[in-house]
């Protein structure tokens, strides 16, 4: 995206099943994130949260809502995902939840450096 066309955020909260944190971690980063790469999703900030042993958060951007949207239907619904990492890693979420808010460039910013 250029400059002023900042689009939205998707923070998705993972809650995760007790002292699974490091090993999703791990799966995430070597099979989640790639595949995410290879999908053209802008994976802006990833990793364990600082106050719950169990909370694991990731931070993606998108031109708008309805990008969002179709990217995720069209990734969760792909054979890449559900004959890929799927299982190992939802076997290892208790639940999520996600929130989507406006992007700016500082905002996007602070979560980059935070990597």
């Amino acid at each position: 995206m250029k400059k002023g066309e900042e689009g939205i955020l998707d923070i998705l909260i993972l809650n995760l099943k007790k002292g699974c944190r490091p090993g999703f971690d791990k799966l995430y980063q070597e099979l989640a994130l790639p595949l995410l790469k290879r999908w053209n999703v802008d994976v802006i900030f990833f990793g364990p949260s600082l106050h719950e042993e169990e909370t694991y958060l990731v931070v993606r951007r998108y031109k708008n809502v309805t990008d969002r949207g179709k990217n995720q239907d069209a990734y969760y619904n792909s054979n890449e995902w559900k004959n890929g990492p799927r299982e190992q890693l939802m076997s290892l979420v208790e639940s999520y939840s996600s929130v989507v808010v406006p992007a700016n460039e500082i905002l996007i910013d602070e979560f980059r450096m935070m990597k």
